[in-house]
């Protein structure tokens, strides 16, 4: 009872200080929470609407996938025949069946050619209205579509976009160009998650999206009462016959969808956590000074403790019940600030497209508990160290002015322990440039990376001595007397210091290695375009649509231009000479002048030769791995096509970062074995000018295409733009996730100097005393805050860069042979660095400068 009345008197009387280390807490723990509870809504969200969405039994076309996904490598969704639907519906316990069409594989444009698709990557979906999709929508404005020339759209498209009644609707598809007007809009009576939906009426849906009518996607199927979905899906599939339909029951479906969406959510979840986890850790380190710091300022009280008695376990007790109270308090706060991160997700997502309503704000038991667990083990584990500090302080301690107990034995052997790790690391990091294969090359790369950060974590007073004395004579001696004074603040404990900058030092390590690795791979692509493409233009249709027929011939019919490459991947089984059959694998039929197009390099045969009749390409790894030379046969059985006897006549070199490990072959021998039906779309179109003529050829092929909004042209200078803003985007979303433990950081920075003022009070108004002015201390205590701040930017920004180039030289295994170092960057980050560690002065100098100076002076 002693000790937790004792805890609750210091905790209650350092609350302020305190404060900032909650914060710490807090926003590590929000940070977890938030991405659990949107995680779990979204689920929740998805869960909803694939139950309300599915029918009782639903039956697939041959070749749909299990989540009902129509799209396909033709552009046209898998169909099945009309009498399908008569089957189903005269079998057992089928109480209602009704024949459907939709695809994904779409465009659709209003009047001004303007894209109608979600901006948040939901699909855009157009298909017929039935009675499945009028259960979970409801026309709430004009009519459904009841001829070709009407089509009805979702509520939340229309308000998006301002699509009203009469409005006119484009939809482009593999078959053509469908017009029709906006005769009614239906609203969601479920949480819609952002798709764009639009109906037409069953035939005009057929015709527009497959190409002919009398036939359907999918079928769903109602059953009969006291008749189980299982029951039901034993009944239709009987009567199918096995015929290679996918008959599901609502359940399954639901259940592929959601697992389809897991995966994404998953990867989402688990990402975001791991920077929570990086937050958690740098917060360890301001927890760890924050009760150092403590721990110093109540030498003499806790002196007094164990000289009327305390044991060595209540004061080690006593200063881990603060631990606690702090880590509760921190965590608490911390489960309700993340329900509000995870509101402010969802709205977030509704401005991007994704629509999740707060009625399914979904918090799980395991949520608040996990938080208020992960904030309190993390707290309580941070002070220990101090703790055990505390309870070495002996009862001799209240007679001697107040410090901190110092270990000088402890000191020697952290800093061989550091220099150890820091070695070993390094060796990982050696090992794994000079990797022969990637795989193995990862391993050492990350077992290099946890050793030299802990190495420089623990090392950290060593360097701190060193760097700072060096910083001090660059930057703090110009300022003269207040400068030195600032340099052996910083000195003063090498301990306090070193923690305070690897908390800094572990976000820009991150930010470094992530900048040099983007900046490399942009560099290593730019110049393998330069080498290797040898075309003026590159067709592509946006988020990986196929490119349809009638625009492909518009590129044709495009004038000023040599000639035009068509690209079409196709899956096919391949037996090798070897005896092996390979599944599912990838091959390209192209034009002959793909050779010229890319400059790709080959270890045996002339890639030209690939494109002759019969005749194939494969990659040198390929190749090796099964026997593969020049002449060798391969029989290639392609999907929904005849099996060809293909001869190899080029092997390639597996190194190329272009269309790596790609296997050609002509177009006209894939016209030979695929069935014009089954024949894949073009993913992609390369175009040639006529010399001189580029810009004006560039100008053309734009006008040509101006239809399609979601095909883009590009010329070289447009690509590399397209592939540096890609890579920029995702380093910029990861540095946004990094900021929160640059945040802590920076408030590490505030607290350390915060309780150092108060550590040094009877020395600064001794300062004051003898002449020192209110802007003079102010501005010691903030040239020692930026020299902290720059201590720890030093650390991570090497460490970072480190990484980075070491991750290259394992990209490079990969074709990304050109480390570049982004010096603007990196320049910049340690400018800003010396920014963070003035701004964090402010309210500490502040402070500082508002001291009485007798009752400074009278401080005991």
């Amino acid at each position: 009872m002693t000790v937790m009345k004792t805890s609750m008197r210091n905790f209650f009387a350092h609350k302020g200080r305190m404060a900032l280390s909650a914060v710490a807490v807090l926003l590590s723990v929000a940070f977890v929470c938030g991405t659990l509870v949107f995680t779990d809504t979204m689920n929740t969200t998805f869960d909803k609407l694939f139950q309300a969405t599915s029918s009782d039994v639903q039956v697939g076309a041959k070749g749909s996938s299990d989540t009902g996904e129509t799209t396909s490598s033709t552009g046209k969704p898998p169909v099945m025949p009309a009498s399908v639907v008569d089957r189903v519906r005269h079998t057992p316990g089928v109480k209602k069946a009704e024949g459907t069409v939709f695809s994904t594989s779409v465009t659709v444009v209003d009047s001004k050619l303007d894209k109608l698709s979600p901006s948040s990557g939901a699909p855009t979906i157009v298909g017929s209205w039935n009675g499945n999709d009028a259960r979970t929508m409801k026309v709430t404005s004009g009519t459904a579509p009841k001829g070709p020339d009407q089509v009805m759209v979702d509520a939340d498209t229309a308000k998006k976009h301002h699509i009203g009644l009469g409005d006119d609707i484009g939809i482009l598809t593999a078959v053509g160009t469908h017009h029709a007007r906006v005769s009614g809009i239906a609203t969601f009576t479920v949480t819609n998650p952002g798709a764009a939906i639009f109906y037409l009426d069953t035939k005009t849906a057929q015709q527009t999206l497959v190409g002919k009518t009398g036939v359907y996607t999918n079928v769903n199927v109602t059953a009969a009462k006291g008749v189980s979905d299982v029951q039901l899906k034993k009944n239709v599939t009987a009567a199918l016959g096995g015929h290679g339909y996918k008959v599901q029951t609502a359940k399954e479906v639901a259940d592929a969808n959601q697992k389809q969406i897991s995966g994404f959510l998953n990867v989402m979840k688990y990402a975001m956590l791991g920077f929570a986890g990086i937050a958690f850790l740098v917060g360890i380190f301001l927890i760890i000074n924050t009760f150092s710091m403590l721990v110093a300022q109540r030498t003499r009280e806790i002196g007094l403790m164990r000289a009327i008695g305390s044991s060595r376990k209540q004061v080690n007790r006593s200063v881990l019940v603060e631990a606690l109270l702090l880590g509760l308090v921190g965590s608490a706060l911390g489960v309700g600030a993340g329900v509000g991160i995870a509101v402010g997700l969802m709205k977030l997502m509704g401005k991007m497209g994704m629509h999740l309503s707060t009625d399914d704000l979904t918090i799980a038991w395991t949520t608040p508990v996990l938080g208020v667990i992960l904030g309190v083990v993390v707290t309580v584990l941070a002070a220990y160290l101090p703790a055990r500090r505390a309870g070495k302080v002996s009862p001799m301690a209240a007679l001697r002015d107040s410090g901190a107990p110092t270990d000088a034995k402890a000191g020697v052997l952290r800093a061989v322990i550091g220099l150890v790790l820091t070695g070993a690391g390094t060796a990982s990091l050696f090992a794994a440039a000079n990797a022969d294969k990637a795989k193995a090359g990862s391993g050492w790369l990350g077992l290099g990376v946890v050793l030299t950060l802990i190495g420089f974590v623990v090392i950290g007073p060593l360097l701190a001595g060193g760097l700072v004395r060096v910083l001090g004579a660059i930057i703090l001696r110009v300022f003269g007397p207040v400068g030195r004074m600032a340099e052996r603040n910083a000195l003063r404990n090498p301990r306090r210091t070193g923690a305070t900058g690897a908390a800094l030092m572990i976000g820009l390590a991150l930010v470094a290695c992530l900048s040099v690795v983007g900046s490399s791979m942009v560099a290593s692509a730019t110049d393998q375009l330069d080498k290797t493409v040898g075309t003026d233009f590159i067709v592509m249709g946006d988020n990986g649509q196929l490119i349809k027929p009638q625009d492909v011939q518009a590129i044709k019919d495009t004038a000023g231009l040599t000639h035009v490459t068509e690209y079409r991947p196709i899956q096919a089984d391949f037996t090798t000479p070897d005896g092996k059959t390979l599944k599912k694998t990838d091959i390209t039929g192209a034009d002959p002048t793909y050779a010229t197009d890319l400059h790709k390099k080959t270890v045996a045969g002339d890639l030209k030769d690939a494109y002759l009749p019969g005749s194939m390409s494969v990659d040198e790894k390929f190749a090796k791995a099964h026997g593969i030379h020049l002449g060798s046969k391969i029989t290639v059985k392609f999907d929904q096509g005849a099996t060809a006897h293909l001869t190899v006549r080029a092997i390639t070199n597996s190194k190329d970062l272009i269309d790596q490990g790609a296997k050609y072959t002509s177009l006209a021998t894939l016209k030979k074995y695929v069935p014009a039906g089954s024949m894949p779309l073009d993913q992609l179109v390369f175009a040639s000018a006529k010399d001189g003529q580029q810009d004006a050829a560039y100008t053309a092929l734009k006008t040509a295409l101006h239809k399609d909004p979601s095909v883009t042209v590009r010329d070289q200078t447009d690509y590399k733009q397209e592939l540096k803003d890609q890579i920029g985007q995702l380093l910029n979303m990861i540095y946004g996730l990094l900021a929160l433990a640059i945040i802590v950081a920076i408030l590490g920075v505030v607290n350390t100097l915060a309780l150092s003022v108060v550590e040094r009070t009877r020395e600064i108004g001794l300062m004051r005393a003898i002449g020192l002015s209110r802007r003079q201390l102010r501005r010691m205590i903030r040239l020692e805050s930026v020299v902290i701040a720059v201590f720890g930017a030093l650390l991570g920004l090497g460490l970072g860069m480190g990484w980075g180039a070491t991750a290259q030289q394992l990209l490079a295994l990969q074709g990304l042979k050109i480390l570049d170092i982004p010096w603007p960057t990196i320049i910049g980050v340690f400018i800003g660095s010396a920014f963070v560690g003035l701004f964090a002065a402010l309210i500490p100098a502040f402070r500082a400068g508002r001291m009485n100076v007798l009752n400074a002076i009278a401080t005991d």
